[in-house]
């Protein structure tokens, strides 16, 4: 199953059970271990660790087994690894602390803040 697939049905899942602030980004090309990240708001710690399971059994479903997960309840991030494509289930709390979207996008910023210079 290629990437595209695999993060479409990532996206419905988290859809269907309530997470929050569904943010998809693009890595290719930032990096070599994946694709895409999907970083995503959960409620609590629970919901966190559901909105992971969940992904993974309808993967496994279609023949895509997770290649691992991190964190669990009591955790403020939880991280599913599906090669490809790599979910963060966070609280707000730890969502706004380590700020992925801003991380992974600073190369994208400062490539637009040349052309701006440029143009």
């Amino acid at each position: 199953m290629q990437a595209e697939q695999i993060l479409k049905i990532v996206q419905e899942v988290l859809d269907e059970r309530k997470g929050q602030q569904i943010t998809i980004l693009d890595v290719r090309g930032k990096t070599s271990f994946t694709d895409y990240m999907v970083v995503v708001t959960g409620t609590s710690d629970r919901h966190l660790k559901s909105l992971c399971d969940y992904v993974s059994e309808k993967l496994k479903e279609n023949g895509i087994r997770p290649l691992g997960t991190e964190g669990g309840l009591g955790s403020d991030w939880v991280l599913l690894d599906l090669g490809d494509v790599i979910v963060h289930a966070m609280n707000a709390q730890a969502r706004d602390f380590y700020q992925l979207e801003k991380l992974w996008s600073v190369e994208g910023s400062k490539e637009g803040e040349q052309k701006a210079a440029l143009g």
